[in-house]
């Protein structure tokens, strides 16, 4: 059983693809969804977030919304807007964002190898969101939201994408965010075997974004009873080489200074940081170093070097800065639960993080250096997780380009 297959993929006919494709369903709440899908029959927010054509205030989770979610693929494959390849292939997708490309390629994963670490986690999943996944791909016999993976940089497949994107795409679309997404087929037997091979040679695949579509594609997996060769044995992948992936910052605003002053409030952080006051917005040069925005004054934290542990995991910034200060000073406990902490993703800017404070819903926010791909796999590397909102990474997939139909 290889580490990854060739499929038969589920995806639009080319002249329909910029109608077809759509934000990932995870980044779009039904409210924005439904705008989006606006005067657009085709987009793929009616399968992804089909809640959208059904009543409002329907509950995203009610079984008519998985239900709806079928009738629509069905009408778009009866309509002739989307296609079945003939054969197993593999693709190849290309991201542009500000300048920013990264190539890689779309292949289904083993759930095998989920199963037993080879492809590696970093974070925790809950149990309702791996059951609306399962519910979603069962409904549809089909998994339409590609999980992100990262492979360990390799010169020889590497150049194997680059040559691939010589040929004319399939696909080439610029999206309304102006995202640039460019898709090109491999169908080239020789060229597949060796693909195959080169990923089979690989010791481990990371998980970068889509913890909870891996997840619920090992569940369907064990319901179905696989031998390890049918489709539903693995799921639906865009692989990227680690070196070309970017990550984002992910900031924290908070609520309140837990009954502090901000005078002792930044008297108390000084006891695990340098904080020097500064005349514009401090985008952290470097791992271990924090903007951090108070009553309209932005500073520059630097972490005493003899607090920064000798551990993948308490040594992330998130680590440092949760245990150092968020904790300890703030009596935030649980990221994950406590509604006093908030995350800011840094697509939205330090700017944000200002607005924010200066209305007044939050008293202080921090911003971060973002996370590192190697930071991300030796975590996994050591079968630990991170701290919730980690990484953000930029930029999205896209819905609705390829699926992955599972009969």
């Amino acid at each position: 059983m290889s580490l990854i297959h060739p499929f038969a993929g589920l995806r639009p006919v080319p002249e329909r693809a910029e109608e077809v494709i759509a934000p990932p369903y995870d980044v779009l709440n039904t409210t924005e969804a439904r705008q989006r899908a606006s005067g657009r029959p085709w987009s793929f927010l009616h399968i992804s977030k089909a809640e959208i054509d059904l009543p409002e205030n329907t509950n995203p989770y009610d079984p008519v919304v998985y239900a709806k979610s079928a009738e629509n693929l069905q009408k778009m494959l009866t309509e002739g807007i989307l296609m079945r390849e003939d054969k197993d292939c593999y693709y190849v997708y290309r991201l542009i964002m500000n300048g920013h490309a990264q190539t890689g390629l779309v292949a289904v994963a083993s759930v095998a190898d989920y199963d037993t670490n080879r492809i590696r986690k970093h974070e925790f999943t809950r149990i309702e969101k791996e059951d609306d996944r399962v519910r979603q791909i069962t409904a549809l016999n089909a998994q339409t939201g590609p999980v992100l993976l990262a492979y360990p940089s390799q010169p020889e497949m590497d150049a194997i994408l680059e040559a691939a994107t010589a040929a004319q795409p399939l696909v080439d679309v610029t999206a309304d965010d102006g995202v640039q997404h460019t898709f090109w087929k491999i169908d080239n037997t020789d060229t597949i075997k060796k693909i195959t091979a080169i990923f089979d040679a690989m010791p481990a695949l990371y998980i970068a974004d889509g913890h909870h579509r891996s997840a619920s594609a090992s569940r369907i997996a064990k319901t179905r009873g696989g031998d390890g060769n049918q489709n539903s044995d693995y799921f639906l992948s865009v692989i990227y080489p680690h070196k070309q992936m970017k990550i984002l910052d992910y900031n924290r605003v908070i609520t309140d200074l837990n009954g502090l002053s901000d005078t002792d409030f930044l008297q108390k952080i000084q006891s695990a940081f340098t904080v020097t006051a500064e005349s514009a917005e401090v985008r952290p040069a470097k791992v271990t170093e924090f903007g951090m925005y108070l009553d309209g004054q932005w500073y520059r934290l630097a972490i005493h070097p003899e607090l920064i542990p000798d551990d993948p995991v308490k040594s992330l910034d998130v680590s440092l800065l949760a245990d150092n200060l968020i904790e300890p000073v703030l009596g935030i406990a649980d990221p994950r639960t406590d509604n006093r902490i908030d995350f800011v993703g840094g697509i939205r800017g330090l700017g944000e993080l200002e607005k924010r404070v200066d209305s007044g819903e939050m008293a202080v926010a921090f911003a971060f250096f973002p996370t590192s791909m190697e930071a991300l796999m030796a975590v996994a590397d050591a079968g630990e997780v991170m701290p919730p909102k980690s990484t953000w990474f930029e930029p999205k997939l896209a819905d609705g380009l390829v699926s992955h139909v599972l009969d």
